[in-house]
This record gives structure tokens, C-alpha cells and sequence, in this order.
């Protein structure tokens, strides 16, 4: 046992030599951060383009083929709405949501159309004018808030927008804000399963539903379920509440 010693004192002091800085002092243990998926470059560029075609658009996000246009019945019975409830959808593209959700809260009720492109809210805008729709705004956002004033609306409708989201957090914490207390927020996206997802979908979307739904909880918000729409095979539908209210 005594011959062991020295060598146990001489691992003791170069466990302590490499545990000091330069400066002689103790040091934590390096660990490296987790990376976090990350948004791809300009994912937003296109939408910005003040030569943005807004009937090529139309053609891609108003057709039977695109899920959460074939199934906007039953993703507008999960979203209950009530009459003169106000509303923001987030994201509204071409508008189409915007459309049904300003018919269903009827003229008690109001719709904000949220976009950070221009031509989409010129669009949105003219098609209510044709429509005879006059409870509906468009509202340009950024990459960071909706822009919509504290405890405003009864709903935030986020419909394959969330994965666009540059800064998720802030965009987060201003829909927050937004909402009432006890207001929902619906939040639809593409499933991101590596060797189910396609490919386009594997590099377009940052990551799949439990981090959007852990990123929304960390917000504040109260995870309320998820509501399985038949008809759709790459996207999925969940169900927030903001806490307060009845």
C-alpha cells in the first residue's frame, strides 16, 4: 500500500494542473451548447419581393391537393369559433382562412390579417372589398411582432407560418401579448420525421412538432391537445390556451 502513494499524490496533482486556468485559477468545466435547428437563409426573402406574383400563389395555396386548403372544414370546426369572437391569422397568405373566419364570427366579430408580404395584404384586401367582407384588416408584421395590441384578440391562427418564423420567440411573446386571457392559439405545421418526411420538407422545416410545441409552452402557453384532422397525411393540428380568463 505505501508504494502506491506517490503515485496517487502525483495523479491528484495533475488531475489539479489541468483543472486551473492560465491565470492559476479553478475552471468549470467547458460543456458544449446544444445546437438548435435553424431557420434556412432567406426563407422569407421571396414573400418580401415587392414583385411577388401573388396569382402564382394562388395557384399553390388555394387548391384542392394542399391539405390545409382540402381540409379547411374540419380546421375550421377545431378552431370553435363563436360569434364576434376577434381573430388574427397569422400568416394569412392569399387569405383564404381570413375569408372563413370572417363569415363565421359574423359582423359582431373581426379578423386581422397578418403578413409580412405587402402584395399578399393588397390582395387579401380587394378580394374582401369584392367579397362584400368589411370586418377584416390587414396588418403588415415583422420578424418579430404581429403587431396587434395587447389583449386584442380572442384567437391566433398560425396555418404552415410557425416554421417561417425567424425569431420565434419574440413572434411568440408578441402573440402573447395579443391575446386575451383564455385565448387559443391553433398552430398547424408539417411533420418533420426523418425517413418519413420528404425531403423538401426535411431541409425546409427547422423542426418537428415537439419542438414547436415545447418552443410555444416555454412562451407561456397552456398545451391544450391535438385535434387529428382525417384528411391530413404531413401536417398536424395543436390546440393552446393563454392562461386566465373563464
Amino acid at each position: 500500500m505505501t508504494k502506491r502513494k506517490p503515485l496517487l499524490l502525483l495523479a491528484i496533482v495533475i488531475a489539479a494542473a489541468i483543472s486551473m486556468n492560465e491565470n492559476g485559477c479553478a475552471q468549470e468545466p467547458q460543456l458544449a451548447e446544444p445546437t438548435k435547428p435553424q431557420v434556412p437563409d432567406g426563407i422569407n426573402d421571396k414573400f418580401k419581393d415587392p414583385k411577388l406574383n401573388v396569382d402564382e400563389w394562388l395557384e399553390r395555396f388555394e387548391v384542392e391537393s394542399r391539405e390545409v386548403f382540402g381540409a379547411r372544414e374540419e380546421v375550421l370546426k377545431a378552431c370553435a369559433i363563436q360569434p364576434g369572437e376577434r381573430i388574427a391569422d397569422v400568416g394569412a397568405g392569399t387569405g383564404f382562412y381570413s375569408r372563413l373566419f370572417a363569415k363565421k364570427t359574423g359582423w359582431d366579430g373581426w379578423v386581422y390579417s397578418v403578413d409580412i408580404a405587402p402584395n399578399f395584404l393588397q390582395h387579401i384586401a380587394a378580394r374582401a372589398t369584392a367579397d362584400g367582407i368589411e370586418n377584416l384588416t390587414t396588418v403588415l408584421g415583422t420578424d418579430v411582432s404581429i403587431r396587434l395590441p395587447p389583449e386584442s384578440v380572442d384567437m391566433v391562427f398560425i396555418c404552415d407560418t410557425y416554421h417561417h418564423f425567424e425569431s420565434p420567440q419574440q413572434s411568440l411573446a408578441s402573440i402573447y401579448r395579443a391575446l386575451k386571457p383564455g385565448g387559443r392559439l391553433i398552430l398547424i405545421d408539417f411533420d418533420r420525421i426523418p425517413g418519413v418526411t420528404r425531403e423538401f420538407l426535411l431541409g425546409h422545416v427547422r423542426a418537428g412538432k415537439d419542438v414547436f410545441q415545447n418552443e410555444v409552452i416555454a412562451s407561456g402557453f397552456q398545451f391544450t391537445d391535438e385535434v387529428v384532422i382525417e384528411s391530413f397525411e404531413e401536417n398536424y393540428l395543436l390546440r393552446f390556451k393563454k392562461p386566465g380568463g373563464h
